[in-house]
């Protein structure tokens, strides 16, 4: 029997992509009345109600994105899953950091904010509520050490370069670069993280399966999510950028109400950071928690940590670009206070990462972790 994906009738096509008719018809209605609905936000209840409408309806194209991803990455294979599941998430991201640059009052720490967060909620909240679900339902989990470790090589200089070292420099004020720094940004953030697939997809793609699987027969392969229902390339090639399409059309709308509300609802200047972040990571998060309750942790650690480093990798060129581009400022220096908890992360993270197996203690930690992480956004 051919395990080719069968094609689909037209009422499942207009039932699995309902997420797409929903992103098409709220973006067409926000092209047409948009600009008179967000003109006056000084109501709260309807400041509210756009919100809530625009961020149920750009989260669940998201996860729709990274379904059609995941299908084109077990349809393809390597490397050419892993980069269209990298680029696609990606891509929400810059295109939502960059709606918010270009609207509304300057934010120059935006971009490190966000990146901030997603270490924040990958590394902690991600991993800490994963190794606590996993450990309760099966006490000990086993993982690929050498996976974990090629990830926490990569993270760590990328992180130190991008986040910790331009507050200590004294070309630029705050934490910000000079033009020459930022150039070299660029080229080592996309040389790393380069060097890193080649790795990952070619090189040693077997330190990023599992090595102790339950049935104690055969590597489990964990590179991709749990599998989606898949059909052809090209059904999932054509779905892809589609539903992509209202989520970067819907970014600027989206960027005019967080901008309202961290300038005129006096929030902390990193809610915008976290709130995008937890946008584009959400379908990742479910992921991982699914993974890990199916005892996967080596899907786990490859959905949280490639997350990490992916963002990391790819968004800060993009957004120094953006910036050398449009003239805006980028500050990308932590506060004291971020650089010991990002610092206190990275150690955690490799230590608990050190040994094969993980249990609930690890998760907790990391939660806690998390945790301080948000009393801090409020401190």
């Amino acid at each position: 029997m051919s395990s080719e994906p069968q094609p689909q009738p037209v009422p499942n096509v207009i039932r699995t992509e309902l997420a797409l008719w929903a992103g098409i018809i709220t973006t067409l209605l926000f092209l047409i009345f948009g600009d008179r609905w967000v003109a006056d936000l000084s109501n709260l209840l309807w400041y509210s109600l756009l919100f809530v409408w625009l961020f149920v309806v750009i989260a669940w194209l998201a996860f729709s994105v990274v379904r059609h991803a995941d299908a084109l990455a077990i349809l393809l294979g390597e490397p050419y899953g892993t980069i269209i599941l990298t680029l696609s998430v990606i891509v929400i991201e810059v295109a939502m950091i960059s709606a918010v640059m270009l609207t509304g009052a300057d934010n120059p720490t935006l971009a490190r904010d966000t990146l901030f967060s997603v270490l924040m909620i990958v590394l902690n909240g991600m991993l800490g509520v994963t190794l606590l679900v996993g450990g309760l339902r099966h006490r000990e989990q086993s993982y690929n050490l050498q996976g974990a470790a090629t990830y926490l090589g990569v993270l760590i200089p990328l992180a130190g370069l991008s986040l910790i070292l331009p507050r200590y420099m004294e070309g630029a004020p705050g934490g910000e670069v000079t033009l020459l720094v930022e150039g070299w940004l660029v080229v080592v953030s996309v040389g790393l993280y380069g060097a890193f697939l080649w790795i990952q997809t070619l090189r040693h793609s077997n330190y990023f399966t599992q090595l102790q699987p339950h049935d104690g027969t055969e590597a489990v392969c964990a590179d991709h999510h749990a599998h989606p229902p898949v059909r052809s390339i090209g059904y999932h090639a054509f779905f892809l950028p589609l539903t992509m399409l209202p989520i970067v059309l819907l970014s600027k709308k989206m960027a005019l109400l967080v901008d309202h509300g961290l300038t005129n609802l006096g929030g902390p200047q990193a809610l915008g950071g976290l709130f995008i972040a937890v946008l584009v990571l959400a379908p990742e998060g479910v992921a991982a928690i699914k993974s890990a309750l199916e005892n996967q942790l080596q899907r786990t650690v490859n959905i949280a940590m490639g997350s990490a480093l992916s963002t990391i990798g790819l968004t800060i060129p993009a957004v120094l670009v953006i910036g050398m581009v449009t003239g805006k400022a980028v500050e990308l220096g932590l506060s004291p206070a971020n650089i010991h908890l990002l610092l206190l992360t990275l150690l955690v993270t490799v230590v608990n990462f050190s040994a094969a197996r993980t249990n609930v203690l690890h998760g907790i930690v990391h939660l806690m972790l998390f945790i301080t992480y948000l009393v801090l956004i409020f401190d």
